[in-house]
């Protein structure tokens, strides 16, 4: 991983940069040699004559620190922190839950929703459940949306609903890193610890977003046609109409599509929401019309903005089933797809439905969760005896045990970050 960074670092600042410092080194030895000459030069009775400093005879005893041992600086570099955004429909509470505690690590954040077609005793019990469970209410990381916001499919409402979620995580607060968006229908393939592991190694201004300029079919269907999404102004939930004309494609910006899933950088969000320049609300006014827009708005903003066009990674993290050619849903997993998730070296698969068992399959084999509690991390020092949780005793929240999932995502951020995949896939 450390080669992963210092690779990325070179791409990023040439080694002739650096070749304006080796003047002023080069006077700066001389002076200094010039210096040591001088305290040098004594007198005939071996005074100096230019004493820098006095002569104090004391015994070595005289300074602690001559009988203290140096401590070894450990080489870990410290661990990122993810803020996660998990949505979910009517329905999907308890899976949202489950999907939550496989998630979960106490220097992480996260916003949970459910849209506003949830009936309101389904939000009630994930918002009670989150009060209620020990370890969230110890750590106080994680924040139930309770003014629900009505979601279309396909619709920009879905783009409103994570910049939402992203504003109220800039709002909290916190030191976090990256921002991941998740729904109820996505579970993880890694450790929490494995993730944060991983990505220790990586420069936190990486983008993993899935995107294409090669818009194909998706121009006359989505980039032309203009479709208006009622849950922006309506308080009953409408499917999606089109008006009758036509537009072009846009010309002050270039289009770019991908996946609806991905792994944003702080200073992206940043810019995002606060919107310095005027490129991502412009950007975000066009997507109000597009079809399927979480496809398209995050793609065509961070590959329109210089300052983050070099920052993105060719990839959504995700392991999805699709058809060839794609259809608008991908395949329900089940346990005949866990040796393929298990190869895919991805931390994230979807799309998962309700309690199938191949989430079971999931939590024994690659995540150690034992039901209805949260993934032990380094941080749950608890005894295993009997059922009992591990993490109702806590240790450092900075303490990860990264097993083999970390292996596993290594090889894929290997990949993704070659000189053969890194440079090629960004941004064209």
């Amino acid at each position: 991983m450390k080669k992963l960074r210092t690779y990325y670092m070179h791409l990023r600042h040439p080694p002739n940069m650096e070749r304006r410092w080796i003047f002023p080194l080069a006077i700066g030895s001389m002076v200094s040699l010039f210096l040591l000459f001088l305290s040098m030069v004594t007198s005939p009775g071996g005074t100096p004559l230019f004493p820098f400093y006095k002569s104090v005879a004391v015994s070595s005893s005289f300074f602690v620190e001559s009988k203290l041992h140096p401590v070894p600086i450990s080489s870990l570099p410290p661990p990122p922190r993810f803020a996660y955004l998990i949505s979910g429909s009517i329905g999907e509470g308890n899976m949202l839950k489950r999907t939550l505690e496989a998630l979960y690590h106490p220097i992480n954040r996260y916003v949970l929703h459910l849209d506003l077609e949830s009936p309101p005793e389904e939000r009630l019990d994930l918002q009670n459940y989150v009060q209620n469970h020990p370890i969230f209410k110890k750590f106080g990381n994680v924040k139930v949306i309770t003014k629900a916001n009505l979601i279309t499919y396909r619709g920009p409402t879905m783009v409103a609903n994570t910049l939402h979620a992203a504003a109220i995580l800039l709002r909290e607060g916190g030191d976090w890193d990256w921002f991941i968006n998740l729904s109820a229908s996505d579970y993880p393939l890694v450790t929490q610890d494995d993730l944060l592991h991983t990505f220790s190694y990586l420069p936190r201004d990486l983008n993993f977003i899935d995107h294409t300029s090669n818009i194909g079919w998706k121009e006359s269907q989505r980039a032309k046609p203009v479709i208006i999404d009622p849950g922006l102004y309506m308080s009953k939930k409408a499917d999606v109409f089109w008006i009758t004309q036509r537009r072009s494609v846009p010309t002050a910006f270039k289009l770019f599509t991908g996946s609806a899933w991905m792994a944003l950088s702080r200073p992206f969000i940043d810019y995002c929401i606060w919107g310095w320049e005027n490129l991502p609300r412009i950007v975000l006014m066009y997507y109000a019309n597009f079809i399927s827009s979480p496809e398209g708005y995050f793609h065509t903003v961070i590959c329109n903005a210089q300052q983050f066009q070099n920052t993105t990674v060719n990839s959504d993290l995700h392991f999805i089933s699709w058809d060839n050619p794609p259809k608008q849903h991908p395949h329900h997993l089940n346990v005949n797809d866990m040796q393929r998730m298990v190869d895919s070296n991805a931390p994230f698969a979807r799309k998962f439905v309700g309690e199938d068992p191949v989430l079971d399959e999931i939590d024994k084999q690659l995540l150690q969760k034992r039901p209805n509690m949260v993934v032990a991390g380094g941080w749950c020092i608890g005894s295993h005896e009997n059922g009992t949780d591990p993490c109702s005793i806590t240790g450092s929240t900075n303490a990860l045990k990264p097993g083999p999932g970390a292996k596993r995502l290594e090889t894929l951020i290997n990949s993704l970050l070659s000189e053969a995949n890194f440079r090629p896939r960004q941004c064209k």
